[in-house]
């Protein structure tokens, strides 16, 4: 066992993936969980999720060891600030937001002295969410990174053991660096997707929905993106601002190249574009992060 007691606020798909996890190689002793929405603690009530679900963020973190905040990025604050009061001494807050420097700078006003703040971002996830999404084998050959800038180093090495323990590789990693590498991997790739689903819509009226009717593959992996959790990921938006831009920015001048390639005939370029990009698909396989998670272990109970 790592935690006696291990608080997740906010139940979704990776506090829900967590507590299953944890259960399952019993890596903590007590899984406490609250959610906002009733309906919500209900449902975690109703599967099992969590040997204990509360009402009140102060009922959840008290005397646990680790807090886990799986809130939006921009409730991260708020959420922070409620909590404050009844940290135990020693105990390690984490979260798991896609952003960093925005959470750091969001929720470190908030952690008193004798608490560690060992922020973090598991790179794992689907299209689900909710209470009934999570399932334990979502982070199994997964990234975990931590951004422990300043960070307790004993507490930063505990919660490592528990990502580890859950199945992650784990990596530690500048906060700033990791919010461009997140745009170029995640952030912008979903705001891409969501555009291409929303110019689809756009053409459905036109063609009678046959794009809808008729989509291939390439099509239906950008829709499956574009079903992501919409506060979750108009946060993100809002909070890595400046690196999503300038990655947007690069790709928009890709993209003008590529089209004036297509216009001038220019097949060579087409070509050779094409044999870099396959190149590193083949470097993603290789690195067994092709992996996509099991659609299995939901709704339990």
């Amino acid at each position: 066992m790592i935690y006696e007691r291990v608080a997740l606020i906010g139940l979704g798909l990776i506090a829900g993936s967590m507590h299953w996890a944890m259960k399952r190689d019993g890596l903590a002793g007590h899984v406490a969980g609250y959610a906002r929405s009733a309906e919500t603690r209900d449902v975690a009530r109703e599967i099992g999720l969590c040997d204990s679900v509360h009402d009140t963020i102060a009922d959840v973190v008290e005397g646990a060891d680790l807090v886990v905040l799986a809130v939006p990025v921009g409730a991260m604050s708020a959420v922070a600030g409620e909590m404050r009061p009844f940290l135990k001494p020693g105990a390690t807050v984490t979260d798991v937001g896609s952003v960093k420097r925005a959470v750091i700078d969001a929720v470190s006003p908030h952690i008193p002295e004798g608490v560690h703040f060992v922020p973090s971002h598991p790179l794992a996830g689907t299209e689900h969410s909710g209470p009934r999404s999570g399932f334990a084998e979502l982070f199994e050959n997964k990234w975990w990174l931590l951004t422990p800038e300043g960070a307790d180093a004993e507490a930063s090495d505990r919660l490592k053991s528990l990502c580890e323990g859950m199945g992650a590789k784990v990596d530690a990693m500048e906060a700033d660096h990791h919010d461009l590498v997140l745009a170029v991997t995640s952030h912008a790739p979903h705001l891409i997707a969501y555009t291409m689903v929303g110019v689809a819509d756009d053409l459905k009226r036109v063609t009678d929905s046959e794009v809808i009717n008729y989509s291939a593959a390439g099509f239906r992996d950008f829709t499956r993106i574009a079903a992501s959790d919409p506060t979750m990921w108009r946060d993100v938006f809002l909070t890595n601002k400046d690196a999503t831009l300038e990655i947007l920015g690069r790709f928009t001048e890709e993209l003008f190249a590529l089209q004036r390639a297509i216009r001038t005939g220019d097949g060579d370029l087409l070509h050779d574009y094409f044999t870099r990009t396959r190149a590193v698909r083949r470097s993603i396989v290789q690195a067994g992060q092709d992996t996509d998670a099991p659609d299995f272990g939901r709704g339990r109970g």
